[in-house]
């Protein structure tokens, strides 16, 4: 079974916390349910395929015929409609994409992924997926707990885009990708101005001006993509009150 989440060029972590742009849940327990003999049938039903920082891995509306479970890399997932698209959270290795094309007789996906990094991903047969819900009642059940913390993670990112304001958005963006994503304080963004204006719900030269002034105040560090978090305390209290 371990074969199947830790690989040597991402080992599987399950510390987690709580912020707006991901939910870094710990999907290895859902699958430790399963028997050897369903294991065996899951990784017999299963594809792993590699895309390039860049490239799309699922496109809204279309077909779901694999339920995706992320190896390596980092993953933004986001809507889409005419005029602009909106960001819903970023995910790490150690997640699965299409959970909601398990809907019967709605198995599309509802929104879009895209890889900000090279990332190494199993797909894995969503027939397969759904014949071991139904025969197996503690699987299912771990399905139903990713789900809602995945709804929870949504509420939380929608509560910080209406109650927060510009400054604590960015700290709470920064917060997440130290804590969940990287999981250090010190990290190579590997997301433009732009991208990260879109996670954050500002604009380019918003994005610009804050972090400018985080960096003045010695809040973080940043020479060119490496970011560092110098005073994470103050830089909470930010998320939380700003």
């Amino acid at each position: 079974m371990n074969s199947f989440f830790n690989t040597p060029e991402e080992p599987m972590k399950t510390e987690h916390t709580m912020n707006s742009c991901t939910l870094n849940i710990a999907v290895e327990n859902s699958f430790q349910s399963l028997s050897d003999e369903e294991m065996l049938l899951l990784e017999n039903n299963l594809v792993v395929v590699n895309y390039k920082k860049g490239e799309i891995l699922c496109k809204q509306g279309t077909l779901a015929s694999h339920i995706m479970y992320i190896c390596s890399g980092l993953v933004k997932i986001y809507m889409e409609k005419e005029g602009g698209s909106l960001i819903l959270k970023v995910l790490p290795a150690g997640n699965l994409i299409g959970l909601t094309a398990l809907l019967d007789n709605n198995n599309v996906f509802r929104y879009s992924a895209y890889a900000y990094q090279d990332c190494k991903v199993r797909l894995i047969d969503i027939r397969i997926f759904k014949q071991l819900l139904r025969q197996n009642i503690e699987f299912a059940s771990q399905v139903i707990n990713l789900l809602c913390e995945n709804q929870i993670q949504t509420q939380t990112r929608f509560f910080a885009f209406t109650q927060k304001q510009s400054f604590g958005r960015m700290a709470d963006t920064l917060m997440c990708l130290s804590n969940n994503i990287f999981k250090m304080d010190e990290f190579e963004l590997p997301l433009s101005r732009k991208e990260l204006a879109e996670l954050t719900g500002l604009t380019p030269e918003s994005v610009i001006r804050i972090l400018s002034k985080f960096k003045s105040d010695k809040v973080i560090g940043i020479e060119g993509k490496i970011f560092t978090i110098l005073d994470k305390e103050k830089l909470q209290q930010i998320s939380e009150y700003g």
